[in-house]
């Protein structure tokens, strides 16, 4: 037994399951709203929760591993990743394959048992989950395909509900892009010299930090954009008005603390951007009600 909850530790801090906080909020947030808009209840039930929990996690699951099984070699080179699991050995290459395969057979079978446009979506949606860490060795704009992965979950949350997808979700979704893009471009910050040496793509070693930052704010000018847009076009009211005012406020604070000193890159991509998810579902939750 203590064997099992080592492995299942191994395999948490291998694919960083507690970083779930950013995407899971965004796929409830777009079922909820769906489902507000076609029963005037804001929820869906516990079958397409359970699904929706499901589908989530197996996603990420198999996106991270595949990152992780890909990125063994510069993992193993780079100080800061040089800890993790599937470069020092408590997770071996064989359990890597094996754990992308079943998530990926779990995340499809999820998606066979929502509906047909969500099972006809399962397979592309896994190659672009797949796409990142591939993208990194030959294009800057992998931040934005990172960023793609994890606007995939209001897109999965809406189709999951209405079985369609909505001009709402899609603003939601872009939104969402653009959050995580920013933040992973502060967050690449700390790497700059090890990509330019390995010969790594990322924007902060093709264009500098000053750059960088400044791209950082503009992404996540687009995203407050994107969000105000969602807003309308959902038709919701002055709690959600508020969860993208305090959003606004949350990201500023983000570049504040990152540009004052990027020792503190860690506390603004773990707390700030854990808070704010969880922040904004809660007032969609409100103003549904």
């Amino acid at each position: 037994m203590k064997h099992i909850r080592k492995k299942l530790g191994d395999f948490s801090e291998l694919v960083m399951l507690k970083h779930s906080v950013f995407s899971l909020p965004f796929i409830f947030i777009a079922m909820i709203v769906a489902s507000w808009q076609i029963s005037g209840s804001g929820w869906f039930g516990w079958r397409l929760f359970f699904l929706g929990l499901v589908a989530a996690v197996s996603a990420r699951n198999f996106a991270m591993g595949v990152n992780r099984y890909l990125d063994r070699d510069v993992d193993r080179l780079n100080p800061r990743t040089k800890g993790r699991p599937s470069v020092d050995g408590r997770v071996t290459t064989s359990q890597m394959l094996g754990f992308i395969v079943v998530n990926a057979l779990l995340f499809v079978a999820v998606a066979y048992s929502i509906n047909g446009l969500a099972f006809k979506l399962s397979l592309p949606i896994l190659a672009v989950l797949g796409a990142y860490t591939l993208f990194k060795r030959f294009s800057a704009a992998a931040h934005l395909i990172l960023g793609v992965s994890l606007g995939l979950a209001p897109i999965a949350g809406v189709v999951a509900v209405l079985n369609d997808v909505t001009l709402w979700s899609a603003y939601l979704a872009i939104g969402v892009m653009f959050w995580v893009a920013g933040f992973d471009l502060l967050y690449s910050l700390q790497d700059i010299a090890f990509d330019k040496k390995h010969g790594l793509h990322s924007i902060p070693s093709r264009f500098g930090a000053v750059k960088t930052l400044w791209i950082a704010r503009v992404f996540h000018g687009l995203t407050i954009l994107f969000w105000i847009l969602f807003v309308l076009h959902a038709g919701l009211g002055t709690w959600t008005w508020l969860a993208v005012l305090l959003s606004a406020l949350m990201l500023g604070y983000e570049h504040y603390l990152v540009n004052k000193d990027f020792n503190k890159i860690d506390k603004a991509f773990f707390t700030v951007n854990g808070y704010l998810g969880f922040m904004f579902i809660f007032l969609v939750v409100l103003d549904v009600l």
